[in-house]
Formats: structure tokens, C-alpha cells, sequence
């Protein structure tokens, strides 16, 4: 290695660990690593996809609450909304009010309202983020700036920071949110990652930044305090474990560090032991028409937790019950289904089989990786099931490239 180009990677690890105690669920060490590599042949495939990406998001429009076709019962188009996904007209009412659950099928009507902008624009910080990190151009700074400004911050189209009418079922309780919403905003804790990367670029100001930790107070403070929040945090499913989740991101982004070591220290006895049997099964999940898919969706918030608690130094993975009530059972449960077909499985799946055995492939990934290196089975079994996607950012984000990663190609 050159002396230059190991300065360069010695600088590049230097700044990514300022901003180290912001990071919640990426591991800034990796990032620094794919910095320095990600000119190699694993690598490379991957972050051209992305920079491709971020190239065509430089002319985009940004997207704002305000462009949504309803205005919520509040009069305020500010006030995000959104419509329960599983929720249809009713066919034997001349209007179809109120709307009638089909569990598992979504309704195309929530492209009309803000659930799918604000996944979008979460997703497009993220993206421009990133390949401003990795290249170090500064217009991809400059173009996730102006998103976040947008969508969070400037007073004619920001989202105010509440979820008042979130997941609202037309003709219910007068279009009011429910509890169930609080789930929508789940991918801003990985835009928080990419925001703590943006902090050292010279167009996310010091003024941003400010303004930007003082909404996600707000919000925080409104998921604690609202009767919607207080309902969430008393689930007793995956949605509990989002909210958690969702609470730990945001204090620990706004400097809240005693409300997220609170919430960690609680989690063993709140979620693990209640939500997981002592043979592995996740019963509340497991009621579900998509019973894989949210068993492995509430295992995927499990480890986004304890990623977050193993960078405050709180090891939550291997905490066990009297009864023998663990992560690694839940974990294992799953697991034992990985390469089987439907049939196999004793409970409904009606759709997404294959995909949801993919996203628990990355679970048993990141387990193996970053919690518990012990696990060589979790990683053995990864490797022989995943399907890599060039376009699939885990492979930037999470893998670490070894002999048996070999050059992903389009």
C-alpha cells in the first residue's frame, strides 16, 4: 500500500469516527473499510448501482407532505397521513365505509397520501448520502441537504413532527391515526445513520443539524406522550419493538442518551421474554397471514436494538429467562426453515416465501457478524442460500468481503 493512500484511509477512518457516537445501526469501522475498497471487485458493482442512482436523484423533485391529494381531518396539510395498508372498501356499503380489513393485501390507495414520500425521501437521503461519503463529490451533499430541508425543516412544506394520521382506516373513528402508524417512520433511523455521515460535508450546516435534532425532539417527545405512542409501546408484537427501536434512533441522534439506556435496559423483560416462547416461536406473529415474514421482520428490529445497545456497551443478545426464553431461539426457529419450500412451513405465508427467506439470510448475517462471531452456523447457512443483488446496498452497508465473496456482477 502506498504511503498516500494509507494516509487517505487514515483520514477517511479519523472522520468517520467523529461522528461515531451518532451512528445507531451501521458500524462506522465497515464503512470506513468499504471507503477504502470500494473500487474492488465485490465492492465495485454495488456503488456504481448507487452512484447511478444518486446521479439521476440530482435533478429530482423533493418530495413534501404538502403534495398529498387529502387534507387531514387537522386542516393542515401538514400533518403527515397515511392509510392502513390492509384496509379495503367495503363491498356491501354503497360508499364502502367504514373500510374492512383484508390482512396481508395492500390497498395501491396509500400511494395518495404520504407514506410512500416519506419512505422515498428517507431512501433518497440515504442514497446521496452515502455516495457523498464515498466520493467525497460534495453536489450529493448538497442534494440531501435540500431533501431533508424540504421534508423537515422549511416552514411552507416541512412535516410537522407528529404521526396524528398515521395508518387512518376511512370511515373509522373519524379519520383519525392510529397506533399502528408509529411504524411508518421506521426508515428514518437508517436516514439518521446517513444524516451522522452528512454532518462532516459542507453543505449540511451546523444550522441544520440544530434544527434538524430539534424536530426529531419533538417527535420523540410526541411518540412518548400521545395516546397513540402510549398504545404502541404497549403492543405486543413487532410494532412494540419498531416503536422501541424508533425511540433509542432518535435519542441517541438528539443526544438523548439516558431516555435510549432506559429503554435498552427495560427491553429483555418488555419484549424478548413476552414476545419470544421458550421453543423459539414468536406466537403474536405467527397469527399473521404473512407469519415468516413479520417472525423475521420483529427479529430484524431485534438486531437493529442490539446493534444500537452494543455501541452504548450493553450486550442484550444472549439475556435468557428462567424458561429459557432467548433471541437466539427465535432465531434458531426461523433458521431451521431456511431452504425448505412453503409446504414445509406449518403456518399461512401467502405470499413473499422466497423474500422473506432472504431478508432472514441477512438477519442471520448481521447476528453472526456483528453480534455474536461464535455463530458459525448462522454464517454458514447465509452463505449457502443468500442470492446476492448488485443493487442491494446490505452488501456496502454490512458485508465484510472475503475469499467467498466473489465480484457481484449486473
Amino acid at each position: 500500500m502506498k504511503p498516500k493512500a494509507t494516509i487517505q484511509w487514515t483520514l477517511a477512518f479519523l472522520l468517520l469516527a467523529s461522528c461515531m457516537q451518532a451512528q445507531s445501526i451501521w458500524n462506522t469501522a465497515h464503512l470506513a473499510n468499504v471507503k477504502h475498497s470500494i473500487h474492488e471487485p465485490f465492492y465495485a458493482t454495488t456503488y456504481e448501482i448507487l452512484k447511478a442512482e444518486a446521479d439521476r436523484l440530482l435533478d429530482a423533485q423533493p418530495l413534501s407532505v404538502m403534495m398529498k391529494e387529502k387534507t387531514p381531518a387537522s386542516g393542515d396539510k401538514h400533518d403527515y397521513m397515511s392509510q392502513a395498508r390492509y384496509y379495503w372498501p367495503d363491498p356491501t356499503k354503497p360508499n364502502g365505509l367504514p373500510y374492512i380489513n383484508r390482512d396481508g393485501v395492500s390497498n395501491p390507495e396509500l400511494n395518495k397520501l404520504d407514506r410512500n414520500r416519506l419512505g422515498t425521501t428517507a431512501g433518497r437521503i440515504t442514497t446521496l448520502a452515502l455516495v457523498w461519503y464515498f466520493s467525497g463529490e460534495e453536489q450529493y451533499a448538497r442534494k440531501a441537504t435540500e431533501l431533508i430541508r424540504v421534508w423537515f425543516l422549511n416552514k411552507d412544506t416541512r412535516m410537522n413532527p407528529n404521526l396524528e394520521y398515521a395508518q387512518m382506516i376511512p370511515g373509522h373513528n373519524n379519520d383519525k391515526g392510529r397506533c399502528y402508524g408509529l411504524i411508518d417512520t421506521y426508515s428514518f433511523i437508517e436516514m439518521l445513520d446517513a444524516v451522522a455521515l452528512l454532518e462532516q460535508s459542507k453543505a449540511f450546516t451546523t444550522q441544520d443539524s440544530k434544527q434538524l435534532k430539534k424536530w426529531f425532539s419533538k417527535l420523540t417527545d410526541w411518540m412518548l406522550a400521545s395516546p397513540q405512542g402510549k398504545e404502541e409501546a404497549a403492543s405486543a408484537n413487532n410494532h412494540s419493538v419498531a416503536y422501541d427501536a424508533q425511540i433509542i434512533a432518535f435519542a441517541l441522534y438528539t443526544g438523548n442518551k439516558k431516555l435510549a439506556q432506559e429503554i435498552i435496559n427495560d427491553f429483555p423483560q418488555k419484549r424478548i421474554f413476552p414476545q419470544i416462547a421458550p421453543d423459539g416461536r414468536q406466537p403474536h406473529e405467527l397469527q399473521r397471514t404473512l407469519a415468516f415474514h413479520y417472525s423475521q421482520y420483529n427479529l430484524t428490529h431485534f438486531i437493529d436494538i442490539m446493534l444500537m445497545a452494543k455501541n452504548l456497551g450493553i450486550k442484550l443478545d444472549d439475556i435468557t429467562s428462567t424458561d429459557g426464553r432467548n433471541f437466539y431461539k427465535a432465531m434458531d426457529f426461523l433458521a431451521s426453515y431456511v431452504g425448505k419450500g412453503l409446504s414445509e412451513w406449518p403456518y399461512q405465508q401467502i405470499s413473499g416465501w422466497e423474500s422473506s427467506i432472504q431478508n432472514f439470510c441477512k438477519d442471520l448475517y448481521r447476528t453472526a457478524v456483528y453480534l455474536n462471531p461464535a455463530r458459525k452456523d448462522y454464517l454458514n447457512l447465509y452463505y449457502a442460500h443468500r442470492i446476492l443483488k448488485p443493487h442491494d446496498n446490505f452488501n456496502l452497508l454490512y458485508i465484510q468481503a472475503t475469499a467467498l465473496d466473489n465480484p457481484i456482477r449486473k
